[in-house]
């Protein structure tokens, strides 16, 4: 069950909740010809403003996803899930939301581990732990729907994980919410078109 690493999940969840919050408002405008005679109406300040207004936004979503790496420790602290060996537990376009803290991890958790030599992180469920009397600690790891653990999955020779292929651990999740995502990193142009929507948004947004 591989999923993508994406560092701006977050930042694209919340600028996209914005662009659907735009092209909702666009949509309810009323008549599309005075939407755009309202821009023509904008003189210089008013559209330095609202572009101000959009780097602001764009600004907050990037620090809210900076501040999450300080808050869970945890280099990627949202991961999408991008197909089903992991079902019923998580379903593809789920978005996950991840922890590093220094806790042990125990059998039945939920990790996002990396494979050497691999640039996709996998999302499974520890299978064994196994602890030595020095405290070396070891993970065996595997996919809810999945018929066998992961040792085919790891590089060869591996049999165990180490604590230093734990990327994070999950803590919760949101349905579905990650397929914008996925949509945007599958098909780079809708993410820009969506982009230049909200910037329109904002642009044409003046306060009453």
């Amino acid at each position: 069950w591989y999923q993508r690493r994406v560092r701006g999940s977050l930042f694209l969840a919340v600028v996209g909740s914005l662009i659907f919050a735009g092209c909702a408002w666009l949509f309810s405008y009323g008549n599309t010809v005075d939407m755009f005679d309202e821009l023509r109406r904008m003189d210089k300040r008013q559209v330095i403003y609202q572009f101000l207004n959009f780097a602001m936004i764009v600004s907050s979503a990037l620090m809210l996803w900076k501040g999450l790496f300080v808050v869970t420790h945890c280099e990627s602290p949202i991961v999408v899930v991008l197909s089903g060996s992991m079902q019923p537990a998580y379903y593809r376009g789920d978005l996950l939301f991840l922890t590093n803290q220094p806790e042990p991890v125990r059998v039945g958790d939920v990790v996002v581990f990396r494979v050497r030599g691999r640039n996709i992180p996998i999302v499974h469920r520890v299978l064994k732990v196994h602890e030595k009397d020095d405290g070396y600690v070891k993970f065996l790891t595997k996919g809810d729907n999945n018929n066998i653990d992961d040792r085919g999955l790891y590089v060869d020779g591996q049999l165990w994980l180490e604590e230093q292929d734990i990327i994070g651990r999950v803590k919760g999740y949101l349905p579905y919410v990650g397929m914008m995502t996925i949509l945007m990193n599958d098909k780079p142009n809708l993410k820009y078109a969506l982009l230049g929507l909200l910037a329109l948004f904002v642009l044409i947004k003046r306060e009453q």
